[in-house]
């Protein structure tokens, strides 16, 4: 069975309705994200951050996956699929997709402050002060800021070693670290990317770009690859 590798960003997500920064000058539902993403505004006004993931968390427990989303579960059947996102949110799980890796933590669950080990998952949308972890310690939002070290790199480039086909969705090549991460797909591996702004400047070898939103571009490139896969096990 062959592997394909998925990176995602926030073009996925953003078609089921979830805000990115990168779409309004660098603000974040109206927040700088100096003020709510970084460890400097934990210290500075907890508070205010914590209330900001609150609300995020909220929206996403009122939009639903996309076409994208239920493709790349559908894609399972017939591959080996390994979803490497950076998106915070569980979409991608909720539309059955069995193996998602979060470069950038996850929404709906919770770390402790002394501990990073300690990971908990959030019932409902809210996370508040007196929240402890085990150690008696105030859990913070699971969430990588920026500044932080993304813990899950290393896994991510392991993963995307074993690569047979690359696809990027909602992400571009030029944004780290779905740019770095692609140096280490085996040059032979078939790559995808899926943009509607894509521009033909890439210097990505054995690369194809479909230029469509993601959720009219994955259904087509996964019908695309089953017909395939069908076709080659019909010659066999």
């Amino acid at each position: 069975m062959k592997t394909i590798v998925v990176l995602t960003g926030a073009g996925v997500s953003a078609e089921s309705g979830i805000s990115t920064f990168r779409d309004s000058n660098g603000l974040w539902e109206q927040h700088r994200i100096e003020d709510v993403a970084t460890p400097e505004a934990w210290e500075k006004d907890p508070v205010l951050v914590m209330n900001f993931y609150n609300l995020r968390r909220k929206q996403l427990l009122e939009v639903e996956p996309n076409a994208a989303h239920y493709a790349l579960a559908e894609l399972e059947k017939t591959y080996k699929v390994e979803i490497i996102t950076q998106n915070v949110d569980d979409l991608h799980e909720r539309a059955g997709s069995t193996n998602v890796l979060h470069l950038h933590g996850e929404l709906k669950k919770a770390r402790s402050m002394v501990n990073p080990e300690l990971i908990y998952d959030i019932n409902g949308w809210e996370l508040k002060f007196g929240d402890l972890c085990e150690k008696g310690s105030q859990k913070r939002p699971h969430i990588v800021w920026f500044g932080e070290a993304v813990p899950n790199i290393m896994p991510a480039t392991a993963i995307i070693r074993g690569a047979d086909i690359v696809m990027v969705i909602g992400t571009s090549l030029k944004v780290y670290p779905a740019a770095g991460l692609l140096q280490y797909a085996p040059s032979s591996a078939v790559k995808y990317l899926i943009d509607p702004e894509a521009s033909p400047d890439y210097h990505v070898r054995n690369l194809q770009i479909i230029r469509e939103k993601a959720s009219v571009g994955v259904p087509k490139l996964v019908k695309k690859l089953n017909a395939g896969l069908q076709s080659s096990n019909n010659h066999q």
